[in-house]
This record gives structure tokens, sequence and C-alpha cells, in this order.
């Protein structure tokens, strides 16, 4: 799993947060917007790159780590 976090340079509605996978959406003093989740892979990370592409918003930075998902695993 990848922990994503993409700033944009412009503000981007919170309205579009369930068509980006659910990523929260930040807003900057800035007038920029940080946007935050999960993806299981890098194929869906490019993804989520192309919606952006799609709608025309320009990037300013992208960055991700892979993290362990937490397993919850019962007592027995």
């Amino acid at each position: 799993m990848l922990r994503v976090e993409i700033r944009l340079r412009e503000r981007l509605d919170q309205d579009w947060a369930e068509w980006l996978e659910g990523f929260a959406i930040i807003h900057t003093e800035g007038n920029e917007t940080v946007l935050s989740g999960c993806v299981p892979d890098q194929a869906a990370l490019y993804g989520i790159v192309s919606r952006l592409r799609d709608l025309g918003v320009k990037l300013t930075s992208l960055s991700s780590e892979e993290v362990k998902e937490a397993r919850h695993e019962k007592n027995r």
C-alpha cells in the first residue's frame, strides 16, 4: 500500500473527493490544494494522476511512501 500526498497549484473543490478515491482534500493559505490518501499500488496512483490530468489541474509535487497494512488478529 502507498501513502500519497499530491500538491496542486490551485484550489480543488471538496466535491471531487469521491471521484479521487476518497482522498482528503485540504486547502492551504497559499491557495493550493493538498490531496492525501492511500492507494493499493503504483497502478492505482497512476489512475489518480490521470484523473487530475483530465481535470487540467497543475501538480506542484507528488510524494509517496510504502506502508504496511495494519493487520488485525483475533485473540484466541
